[in-house]
C-alpha cells in the first residue's frame, strides 16, 4: 500500500466541506486508506506551509507532506487525537526539522539556521533522535505558547514555527525590529526556566 500521496486537495479555508476529525481518526483505525485522502484533503496545505516555512523549498516540503501522512497512518493506532490538523503539524515540522539539519550537512540556508540558533540554548539538547521524545518536547512547547498573549503568540509562532524574519514581524505588527527582538528575548528566557527541570531530569 503507497501512503505516499500528493498533498494537493483543498486547505483549511477552502469552503468544501470536510470529514470532522473523529471519522478521519476512525478510518485510520480501521486501516482505510481513505484517512489519507481525507486528510491530505482537510489538511495538506496546512502541512505543506508549515514543512515549507523550514525548508524553503516546494519539492523537499512535499516530500515532507507524504512522509508525515505515512508517520501518521503508523501512529494513529496507537495515538487517537483529538485534534488531527495539530497532530499532523507538529509531525510535519519535526519532519522537516530533521531534513533541514540532514540538509544543511550539505548546503546551508542561512536565515533558516538563525532561527533554530536563536532558539537552541532555550532547549534542551537534542541526544535523542526518539520521535516521540520529539513530541513530547513538542507538548511542553505548546503548552508554554498557549500562556503567552495573542500578540506574543503570533511573534513567537511566526518566528519559530514559520521561520519568519524578525523585520518581517514587525512591520506587520506596527512594530520596530527591536522591540520585536527584545519580545522574543523574553520568551527564549522564560522558556529556558520552565525547560530547565526537563534538561535536569535529562541528566539524572
Amino acid at each position: 500500500m503507497d501512503l505516499r500521496k500528493k498533498a494537493d486537495g483543498p486547505g483549511m479555508t477552502d469552503k468544501k466541506e470536510f470529514m470532522e476529525d473523529a471519522e478521519i481518526v476512525g478510518l485510520y483505525w480501521k486501516r482505510s486508506e481513505r484517512a489519507i485522502e481525507e486528510t491530505a484533503a482537510k489538511y495538506g496545505k496546512l502541512c505543506h506551509s508549515v514543512a515549507f516555512g523550514v525548508l524553503r523549498n516546494n519539492e523537499d516540503s512535499e516530500e515532507c507532506v507524504n512522509d508525515t501522512y505515512v508517520r501518521t497512518w503508523n501512529s494513529i493506532p496507537t495515538d487517537q487525537p483529538e485534534h488531527l490538523g495539530a497532530y499532523v503539524s507538529k509531525i510535519a515540522r519535526i519532519l522537516a526539522v530533521d531534513l533541514f539539519r540532514k540538509n544543511t550537512a550539505q548546503k546551508r540556508a542561512p536565515s533558516t539556521t538563525a532561527v533554530f540558533d536563536e532558539l537552541a540554548d532555550s532547549l534542551p539538547d537534542e541526544a535523542s533522535d526518539n520521535f516521540e521524545d520529539k513530541l513530547a518536547l513538542r507538548d511542553v512547547l505548546a503548552k508554554y505558547i498557549a500562556s503567552l498573549t495573542p500578540e506574543n503568540r503570533m511573534i513567537f509562532m511566526r518566528r519559530y514555527w514559520y521561520c519568519d524574519t524578525v523585520h518581517a514581524i514587525a512591520s506587520s505588527l506596527h512594530m520596530t525590529d527591536m522591540g520585536v527582538k527584545k519580545r522574543l528575548g523574553r520568551m527564549r528566557r522564560n522558556l529556558k526556566k520552565l525547560l530547565e527541570p526537563e534538561k535536569t531530569e535529562a541528566a539524572e
